[in-house]
């Protein structure tokens, strides 16, 4: 039996080594890590999108995207020709967004961020105080790689910027109801996980490995 190619897209800023624990049953699935490229001057979604897409090398291919990567997908999924387009812990419009992002968007305070932050973790991880902030900051330490000021800029404007209005009828939704970033009471039509965060890819990975393989062979619910 041919294998089906699972292709899969890390959140902002984050390394591929997010998806160390996801194990699909490997007689029938092959999984492919997509890493991100450093965006070139003034690069459109769409543009970065396409650019993207030429790394997924399989028709039929399942598509999963996580985070800001789940708003990625979304664009590449124009490109591509899918078997399945499955975002987790994402959203699919700007309908979804939470409304102090769209407050940063409508007033631009998102070019404050202080992108020097995300550049320097281990140098946040020396003065922070607090067992619960070290923990998450060696969590960010690991998996937060991509450091480059100019992705971080492109990748915060994009995410808050992005103005799909529908969402794509092929879309699979997976959500926490614990999620912190996109809160659970603005997702509508998700596949939706007890006590999942917005981290979920990290600490729910026993539920995705279990559901995963019924979602993609159209076995769920």
């Amino acid at each position: 039996m041919n294998k089906i190619h699972v292709y899969c897209m890390p959140g902002l800023a984050a390394s591929s080594a997010i998806f160390e624990r996801i194990q699909l049953p490997a007689d029938t699935f092959e999984i492919h890590l997509l890493e991100w490229k450093i965006p070139l001057q003034k690069e459109s979604l769409i543009s970065y999108a396409k650019r993207m897409a030429a790394d997924v090398k399989h028709d039929e291919a399942v598509l999963i995207g996580v985070s800001f990567g789940g708003v990625l997908v979304q664009e590449m999924a124009a490109f591509l020709k899918l078997r399945k387009l499955i975002i987790i812990s994402s959203v699919k419009t700007l309908h979804e967004i939470p409304l102090h992002m769209k407050i940063a968007k409508s007033t631009k305070a998102y070019k404050l961020i202080p992108t020097s932050l995300l550049q320097n973790i281990e140098m946040l991880n020396k003065f922070s105080f607090g067992a619960a902030i070290q923990q998450r900051l060696k969590l960010y330490e690991k998996f937060l790689s991509v450091r480059n000021k100019t992705y971080l800029e492109w990748a915060i404007e994009q995410m808050l910027l992005w103005n799909r209005e529908v969402p794509d009828k092929e879309v699979i939704h997976i959500h926490g109801d614990a999620d912190d970033v996109f809160p659970i009471k603005n997702i509508r039509n998700c596949i939706t996980v007890k006590g999942g965060t917005h981290i979920m890819i990290l600490t729910k990975y026993r539920w995705l490995n279990d559901y995963l393989p019924k979602i993609i062979l159209n076995q769920y619910p």
